[in-house]
């Protein structure tokens, strides 16, 4: 069994190769450089028999290892109060500029509004507005305020203050509601 055994490189061979090539910090370059010296210091502990050898890799596998090295860093995490508030904010102006007898001006805005916000669903971040909409207590949002309403038969929600926010099916921001109710009246006058 004959193996092929390439010529050993140095360490500082192996290091300039393997050196990250990113203009972006010294940080990445000092910890890689720590992590190199102390894999190869730790194999110093052991006897010479028992030492493992650096892989020894073609050019394509060095050339996706670069590649990998010279990727973008990944973005930074969503500030996710700032970005339900000015989902919130965007919701409020849809709904002023929607409202029955707006003008031309400001149905055209709205439309704008909506697309903006159809944008955002596609990107997930969704709005969930609550009008209309029975309500019970186990619910996940923020009551403000109950209203007797004789015309209603079950209590639903008449308002939305604040909408419900979902990023990436996660909930970042509960909504808030004003919630109408059947009057007391009307629901002894059924159990009796």
């Amino acid at each position: 069994m004959s193996s092929r055994r390439e010529p050993r490189r140095t360490f500082r061979e192996r290091l300039v190769q393997f050196r990250p090539r990113r203009a972006s910090g010294e940080s990445a370059g000092r910890s890689w450089l720590r992590r190199a010296v102390r894999e190869e210091l730790g194999q110093l502990r052991h006897h010479r028999a028992f030492r493992i050898p650096p892989p020894v890799w073609d050019d394509p596998v060095m050339e996706q290892f670069a590649a990998l090295l010279d990727a973008p860093e990944p973005p930074e995490p969503l500030d996710e109060k700032s970005l339900a508030t000015a989902a919130t904010h965007l919701w409020r102006a849809e709904r002023r500029l929607s409202a029955p007898g707006a003008d031309a001006a400001g149905r055209q805005a709205a439309r704008h509004l909506r697309t903006t916000r159809a944008a955002l669903a596609e990107a997930g971040l969704v709005l969930q507005d609550h009008d209309g909409e029975a309500f019970h207590s186990g619910r996940s949002i923020e009551v403000l305020l109950f209203q007797d309403d004789p015309s209603l038969s079950a209590e639903t929600v008449l308002e939305t203050v604040r909408p419900s926010i979902y990023l990436r099916e996660r909930h970042i921001q509960l909504g808030q509601v004003i919630v109408g109710r059947p009057t007391r009246d009307d629901l002894r006058n059924e159990h009796a």
